[in-house]
């Protein structure tokens, strides 16, 4: 048999599963790694931690196949904008990778934005002045780490996402390369020349010496043995982030068509096709995939939180013992109570990009119980992807037909039926838990040649459930009081 192992390298932990070549899931592992938050609005992780954790993943997914009958290739799909420096002699980061949840560099961000850098940013790179994006983060990095600015001068320091840090690693150190859809939501990559921008290099003060090649996301990218687990080397080929992922994986192949990612965080995108349009306001635009010699462009709209709300309400504040547990509760109510919560933990991104703002609960009363609590929560997440969804229609031409959902809250039918009512659009969800491990593999397989166009793949996608919209007289009404205290954060 050939296999393929795909690695999804999220925000919480590092997944592994294993498909043949038929896209079917074989086998599975998880291995969580820790979050530090050492100030407020600071969010680190461990690299060296994660890459470890992808080794042991690796090891217990592939122990009952390893044979010499079986063949195995590894892909990689993985949380976006976390920003990893490492010394390239030593192989040691710099300090903990910096989180694309993480919002040190928002001051910088203000003050490129008040000496007019906007436009120019966005012109080249599509994305607006963030500090979600990896830019900031690395220069914060070389600036605040003792000796890293005079280590990046002298050409020792490298950077990545961190598909590039699992790379390096994974090839011994050899391979210093990332793909097109990762470098595109770094702020520093021109998605017009596909080129790393010397122009964005020079307004962050980072050394080319610092960048990775940029490759396709269905290129071959080099061989590892995964620290001596398989015999002989096998093939790194299929990259791309996660939620270019779940794109790929969603089969979203044609101009027009979307998906929603519910992880960590969430994001919608609607392939735009091979032309690199400016995004309309609120949203931006990111490389969605590469194949076949071809680019393929995205609108994208990012939400910093929407399972981690979930998760939040249930390891902080204890309300459940786990996130699955909240749709029994949620339902025991009628409705919301009057509750909303804004759970702007990290600020708020997407269509608002307003990064000072702190999560907060409105229209708490005597009468408000743990079930208004969980439902509000659960209607957060709802909101928050009409907040995108009614942009993109509107810059698209029209409301879009489907919404392709994936993501592990996609189990919670309250969440997917109360999406598809706010929408008005039937909401989708696949076989697939994991979409953007599947876009990987999907790579991988253009890579190595087993399929030779999007036809040979778009039968791998089966629906198993539609949402469809049901009337309501309520949700207008649901719908201006979430806008309001929005707003009041806002204002505020």
């Amino acid at each position: 048999m050939n296999y393929i192992i795909a690695i999804d390298q999220s925000t919480s932990s590092t997944k592994a599963l294993l498909f043949d070549e038929q896209c079917h899931v074989v086998a599975r592992t998880n291995v969580d790694h820790k979050q530090y938050y050492p100030q407020t609005g600071w969010v680190e992780h461990d690299a060296e931690e994660i890459y470890q954790n992808m080794i042991a993943a690796i090891r217990q997914l592939v122990a009952d196949y390893l044979s010499a009958d079986n063949q195995f290739s590894l892909a990689i799909t993985n949380q976006r904008e976390t920003a990893v420096v490492w010394n390239r002699l030593t192989g040691k980061p710099v300090s903990r990778a910096v989180v694309w949840q993480d919002t040190r560099g928002a001051e910088l961000c203000r003050q490129l934005r008040a000496e007019g850098h906007a436009k120019h940013v966005f012109d080249k790179s599509g994305l607006l002045i963030d500090p979600n994006f990896s830019a900031t983060a690395i220069k914060w990095l070389l600036d605040n780490v003792d000796g890293a600015r005079q280590l990046s001068t002298r050409g020792e320091l490298l950077m990545g996402t961190m598909d590039t840090w699992l790379i390096w690693k994974l090839t011994g150190g050899k391979v210093h390369a990332t793909d097109y859809t990762n470098a595109s939501r770094t702020m520093l990559f021109n998605i017009h020349t596909m080129q790393w921008d010397d122009d964005l290099l020079r307004l962050f003060d980072i050394p080319r010496s610092m960048m990775p090649e940029v490759k396709p996301c269905d290129a071959i990218y080099g061989e590892t043995t995964c620290e001596g687990l398989f015999s002989q080397p096998i093939a790194i080929a299929g990259v791309l982030g996660d939620s270019h992922g779940a794109l790929v994986g969603q089969m979203c192949f044609d101009t027009g068509s979307g998906k929603v990612t519910y992880g960590t965080g969430s994001s919608v995108m609607v392939n735009i096709g091979q032309q690199p349009k400016a995004a309309p306001a609120g949203l931006v635009t990111s490389v969605g995939f590469s194949a076949f010699g071809r680019v393929y462009y995205g609108f994208e709209g990012n939400i910093y939180s929407t399972g981690a709300t979930l998760k939040w309400m249930a390891d902080q504040l204890q309300l459940v013992g786990h996130p699955s547990e909240m749709e029994a509760l949620a339902t025991s109510v009628g409705d919301n109570g009057g509750v909303y919560i804004v759970p702007a933990f990290s600020g708020l991104g997407a269509p608002w990009w307003q990064s000072g703002v702190k999560g907060a609960v409105f229209g708490l009363t005597f009468a408000t119980t743990k079930a208004h609590i969980l439902r509000a929560a659960l209607e957060s997440i709802a909101y928050q992807i009409k907040d995108l969804v009614d942009v993109m229609s509107r810059a698209t031409g029209g409301k879009l037909c489907e919404i392709c959902a994936d993501g592990g809250p996609t189990k919670n039918r309250f969440l997917m039926q109360f999406q598809a009512d706010m929408l008005d659009t039937p909401v989708v969800c696949t076989e697939v838990d994991d979409a953007s491990a599947l876009g990987a593999v999907v790579m991988n397989g253009f890579a190595r040649g087993l399929w030779k166009s999007f036809d040979d793949v778009a039968a791998f996608r089966k629906v198993t459930q539609t949402f469809l919209p049901r009337p309501s007289a309520t949700k207008e009404t649901l719908y201006l009081g979430w806008r309001n205290a929005v707003n009041q954060l806002i204002r505020n």
